[in-house]
């Protein structure tokens, strides 16, 4: 536990003045953990990223997570995103031909995949930081009060596995624990900031990210199950990897963008 809180701290006093300024330093930041993010999840399959594929996984990733205030970067070239994305698929297939099937049509399918997972929700977090930095910091404390929520209801009154075939510790009492917390959280965050959503909406909006951020963390967990191993890295001591500790907002942020637009 020591060891979780001196990460945690030295994590934060790094991390929260970049959020807070924003802008270059913000995104050079986020390509810097989205890439170690992706390192690790290729890695669980035991797929490089000083490889070929892996280079080009990598490639793919930073078109990918290019904001739209900057998309005339590859625009003056000529091309779309889609259009690269195409262009990186012809050339993975290419290369399992030329490697005579040591690099499958499953890695090529796993490689896309985990571009994907790792970059859908870093682009939603550089999108989102763009749109207004009071937004980052709901998503971040809409996350810690519904894993701390979940983690201390759970084991003071949790009963009920949740799904102990991905994560055996879970308990229905503690994801019901942080949705409420959540929901508590949001609402006191009003008196603070403004987040442009009515009360019943807020609610309902909170209530559906501290669903999917659970989701997320399981996502993760049973990711680690299928390919036997514990963190997804050791970058941030006591508390694994990269995708250990961006799990939920891997999925909360994107999904804070199409709700807060409804």
């Amino acid at each position: 536990m020591k060891q979780r809180i001196i990460t945690a701290v030295v994590a934060a006093a790094v991390f929260l003045p970049i959020i807070l300024f924003g802008k270059t330093p913000f995104i050079i930041l986020m390509y810097l953990i989205a890439s170690v993010g992706l390192y690790e999840a290729l890695k669980m399959r035991g797929q490089w990223i000083l490889t070929i594929p892996g280079l080009l996984s990598l490639a793919l990733l930073w078109v990918f997570l290019i904001p739209e205030d900057y998309i005339g970067i590859i625009q003056d070239f000529g091309y779309s995103k889609l259009e690269l994305a195409f262009i990186a698929v012809i050339l993975f297939l290419t290369y399992t031909v030329a490697t005579k099937n040591r690099f499958t049509f499953d890695d090529v399918g796993f490689s896309l995949l985990s571009i994907l997972y790792v970059g859908i929700g870093f682009y939603y977090f550089i999108d989102t930081r763009l749109e207004g930095v009071q937004y980052v910091f709901y998503a971040l404390f809409i996350i810690w009060a519904t894993d701390s929520g979940a983690y201390f209801i759970g084991r003071a009154i949790g009963k009920k596995k949740l799904w102990p075939e991905i994560s055996p510790n879970k308990t229905v009492e503690g994801f019901i624990g942080g949705i409420v917390c959540a929901i508590i959280v949001a609402i006191l965050m009003t008196f603070f900031t403004e987040l442009d959503m009515s009360i019943p909406k807020l609610v309902i909006v909170t209530a559906i990210l501290s669903i999917f951020g659970q989701v997320g963390d399981l996502v993760e967990s049973a990711l680690k199950r299928h390919y036997k191993v514990k963190d997804s890295g050791s970058l941030l001591p006591g508390h694994g990897g990269i995708l250990d500790r961006f799990d939920s907002l891997l999925f909360v942020l994107p999904l804070l963008h199409f709700l807060s637009n409804l």
